[in-house]
């Protein structure tokens, strides 16, 4: 075991983990992170705080996955190159394991066009994959880079993302190997619609033997309406979302779009559970965190296995 974390030990025992997602309010009061919490107790192994997400400046990543520690939740870390260097990199990853934060996601962050503060700068000092790398060598060898001993080096379960459905295919298992040497011990990958495709991508994850080196765990949103679906087929970077899919939820009345957004996300769960190679699912309901317990539910992933 590399760290004291629960989602580890449900991968390490053999079981289909889940993961869920919480994002920070816009924000001081941890009001909002507390009512998230209640739908995601005891329904997930461990649940993401995203870190600024699309470039908002949010209440920071450490305070939500407190919040939820409170809650009796086990917080995932997420920390994004964007904003810090390698320095405030490093003391973060530092501050975080002193708070018991046992889980890791390495992200690289969207773009600050994306965010409502054009004069913010990128630092990107180092990208995701060298984050990786900067996490396991303080971890696993308790170095700085500078070669200095780390006087109680930090403990996590390190992991990554990774999109299957990004131009160009060619390179995605590549990247992905990739993050593997880096230290990626689990993956979550991007929101899964086009099926036959990531099915299509495990074969070739299979074929060079990265699903027996890390964890991969499918994404899953549940849409809310054909309207949500259109818009992220067009404005989402790396986004596939077939046509016969909008077609679906689409083709009942607006009041029961969200319904069958819903049904549509337990029977992607359902065909992603046969997948050889995923050995869980990462439920991003976007400020929808009140459906998990029902997507988890009729998906057959409860009662969460205590480890």
């Amino acid at each position: 075991m590399k760290a004291g974390s629960n989602l580890e030990k449900v991968l390490a025992a053999g079981h289909f983990a889940v993961t869920a997602e919480c994002g920070p309010p816009r924000g001081a009061d941890p009001e909002p992170m507390r009512k998230k919490s209640v739908h995601v107790k005891d329904n997930v192994d461990a649940c993401n705080v995203t870190d600024n997400q699309t470039s908002v400046v949010r209440m920071s990543s450490i305070a939500g996955c407190l919040h939820l520690q409170a809650a009796g939740v086990e917080p995932l870390m997420q920390m994004v190159t964007r904003d810090r260097n390698r320095i405030a990199l490093q003391s973060d990853l530092l501050g975080a394991s002193s708070l018991g934060i046992h889980n890791l996601l390495c992200l690289s962050g969207d773009h600050q066009a994306f965010g409502d503060d054009s004069q913010a700068k990128n630092v990107h000092d180092i990208d995701s994959i060298q984050l990786l790398q900067l996490a396991k060598m303080l971890r696993d060898d308790g170095k700085f880079p500078s070669g200095k001993e780390v006087k109680g080096p930090p403990k996590f379960f390190i992991g990554c993302a990774a999109n299957p459905f990004a131009d160009p295919y060619e390179i995605r298992v590549s990247r992905l190997a990739l993050k593997v040497a880096a230290g990626a011990d689990f993956i979550q990958t991007q929101c899964i619609y086009n099926l036959e495709k990531f099915e299509r991508y495990m074969q070739d994850v299979r074929n060079r033997g990265l699903h027996e080196q890390t964890a991969i765990l499918a994404g899953v949103t549940p849409l809310k309406s054909a309207g949500m679906a259109k818009f992220m087929k067009k404005n989402v970077a790396g986004m596939d979302i077939p046509d016969e899919v909008i077609k679906r939820i689409a083709a009942v009345p607006k009041e029961e779009q969200a319904q069958k957004g819903i049904d549509m996300a337990v029977e992607a769960i359902l065909r992603l559970r046969q997948v050889e190679g995923v050995r869980g699912v990462h439920i991003m309901a976007i400020e929808w965190e009140r459906k998990v317990p029902e997507i988890a539910k009729k998906s057959g992933l409860l009662p969460r296995p205590q480890v």
